[in-house]
C-alpha cells in the first residue's frame, strides 16, 4: 500500500517538473509527501478553542501574503450570522457531541473539524464549527462548482506562459499546449494544479471575477463564514472559510457528477506541450500521467474522495467524504498539523468516529441543497460549439516569452529552482 502511495505523489510530482523548463525560477516544487511536517519535541495536545478566539476571523497570519495590494482597503471580518446557521449548538465554539456520546479520537491536531451526513445533511459531531480559518486550496471545491456550472467541458483552451507562471503546486501546463476544461478540471480537483486554477479563471473573467462569483455561491449556500480571495486557494486579504461552510460546499459539489467522478479518479493522462521556438534545442514536452493527490482514497475502504490543501497561514485542511454499509460522511479538518498522524489519517479517525456514533446521533444541520442552497447566477463564460460540433478554441495570448537556455544554462536554472524550492514551497495552497 505505501509503494502506491509514494507512487500517485510521483505521478503529481512529474507534472510539476516537466514546467520546469518553461517557467521563471519561482517555481514551488511539491515534496512527496504532506507539507508542513513539524520536527519539534513539544508533546502533541489537541488545541483548545472553548475561547472562541476564531468567532469573527482566521488567526493572525505569520507572513505578509495577506497584505492589500496598495491603494486596496483591508477587508473588515464578516459578520456573524445569529441564530447560528444550522442549529443553536453550531454555536458552540469547543468539541460540540451528541449526548452520551463517546470521546472523539485523541489524535487530532485539527483545530476545527466536523463529521456530517453526507445525503441528509445531518452534522454527527463537530469541533468549533463556524470558527473561521484559512481554507488553502480546499477553497478549490467553490472554484469547480462554479466552473462546472459555467463552462463547456469539451471546449479547448490554449495553455500560456501566465498559467506556467502562476506561484504554488502547478500541474505543468505548458505555453501552447491544449487542454479541454474537462482535462483543467482534472488538474484541478486531482492533482491542486494552481495553473489550472489560473487557466479557468481566466475563462470566468479573471481573478477578480472569479473570486465573485465564488463568494456569490458561498452566500447563496448561506456559507456564510467564507470569503474566497484567490480562485486557487492562495492566501489573500479576508480569506476564510469554518468548518460548517467547507462541509456545505462540498456537500454541494457532490450535486454534481462530474465533480463526483473527478475526486474518485485515481490516475489519469494530461497532455503535454509543444517546444517553445525561443529556446535553442527546444523539442515538443510529451503527455504525462497525473495522480491524485488525496491519500484517503488509496488507504481508507469506502472513500469517495476529497481534496486537499496547505499553506503556512493555512496550515493541512481537508475535506472528504467516504461511505460504509449505506451511509456517506464528510470529515472536514482546519488547520491541522502533520502531527501526530497526517491530516487524512486524522480524517480517517473521524470517520471511524462518524460512522460507530448511533443512526440519529445529532447535533446540527446542513442547509437543505436545492432549496435554500442556490446555483449563482453568473452567465456562460464560453462561446457554443461550432455548427459542425468540433470543440471551440480559445486562444489566449502568451504573456511573455520563455528565456532563451543553453545546456550548461538549464543545468543552473534546475539547480537554482531546486534551492528556491524551499523558500517558495511555503506558499503552496
Amino acid at each position: 500500500m505505501r509503494i502506491r502511495e509514494v507512487g500517485v505523489h510521483a505521478a503529481c510530482f512529474l507534472g510539476v517538473a516537466v514546467a520546469v523548463f518553461v517557467s521563471t525560477p519561482a517555481v514551488a516544487l511539491p515534496a512527496p509527501d504532506e507539507p508542513g511536517s513539524s520536527t519539534t519535541s513539544t508533546p502533541f495536545t489537541t488545541p483548545n478553542t472553548d475561547d472562541c478566539a476564531q468567532r469573527t476571523q482566521p488567526p493572525a497570519p505569520i507572513d505578509s501574503s495577506e497584505v492589500p495590494a496598495p491603494g486596496e482597503p483591508t477587508p473588515s471580518p464578516l459578520p456573524v450570522p445569529a441564530p447560528a446557521i444550522g442549529g443553536e449548538r453550531m454555536r458552540d465554539c469547543g468539541v460540540v457531541l451528541p449526548h452520551g456520546a463517546p470521546a472523539p479520537p485523541a489524535e487530532i491536531s485539527a483545530t476545527a473539524w466536523m463529521v456530517s451526513d453526507l445525503d441528509t445533511g445531518r452534522v454527527l459531531a463537530a469541533k468549533d464549527p463556524h470558527g473561521r480559518y484559512r481554507p488553502a486550496s480546499t477553497i478549490k471545491v467553490a472554484l469547480a462548482i462554479v466552473a462546472l456550472r459555467t463552462l463547456d467541458l469539451d471546449t479547448v483552451v490554449i495553455g500560456t506562459q501566465a498559467d506556467a507562471d502562476v506561484d504554488g503546486t502547478r500541474v505543468g501546463i505548458g505555453p501552447g499546449g491544449r487542454y479541454t476544461n474537462r482535462q483543467l478540471m482534472q488538474a484541478l480537483i486531482m492533482c491542486s494544479g494552481n495553473d489550472a486554477a489560473h487557466a479557468i479563471a481566466t475563462q470566468l473573467g479573471g481573478e477578480k471575477a472569479t473570486v465573485a462569483k465564488m463568494n456569490e455561491l458561498a452566500k447563496s449556500l448561506r456559507a456564510l463564514d467564507t470569503r474566497a480571495a484567490t480562485p486557487s486557494g492562495l492566501d489573500g486579504p479576508g480569506m476564510s472559510t469554518s468548518a460548517y461552510d467547507l462541509s456545505v460546499l462540498f456537500r454541494e459539489a457532490m450535486n454534481i457528477p462530474l465533480f463526483a467522478e473527478l475526486i474518485h479518479t485515481e490516475q489519469v493522462d494530461f497532455p503535454g506541450f509543444p517546444a517553445d521556438p525561443a529556446i535553442p534545442g527546444d523539442t515538443d514536452h510529451p503527455g504525462f500521467p497525473i495522480g491524485n493527490d488525496n491519500q484517503l482514497l488509496y488507504n481508507y475502504p469506502g472513500a469517495i474522495g476529497g481534496k486537499t490543501g496547505f499553506t503556512d497561514d493555512a496550515r493541512q485542511t481537508f475535506v472528504a467524504a467516504a461511505e460504509r454499509d449505506g451511509h456517506r460522511l464528510v470529515v472536514t479538518l482546519l488547520k491541522a498539523d502533520v502531527r501526530p498522524i497526517r491530516p487524512w489519517e486524522q480524517a480517517a479517525r473521524l470517520l471511524d468516529y462518524g460512522f460507530g456514533l448511533d443512526a440519529d446521533a445529532r447535533v446540527g444541520k446542513l442547509p437543505e441543497s436545492g432549496s435554500e442552497a442556490v446555483q449563482p447566477t453568473v452567465p456562460l463564460a464560453s462561446p457554443p460549439p461550432r455548427a459542425d460540433g468540433s470543440p471551440v478554441e480559445i486562444d489566449r495570448p502568451t504573456h511573455e516569452a520563455a528565456r532563451a537556455v543553453t545546456v550548461l544554462g538549464g543545468i543552473v536554472v534546475v539547480v537554482a529552482l531546486l534551492v528556491a524550492a524551499r523558500r517558495a514551497f511555503r506558499r503552496r495552497p
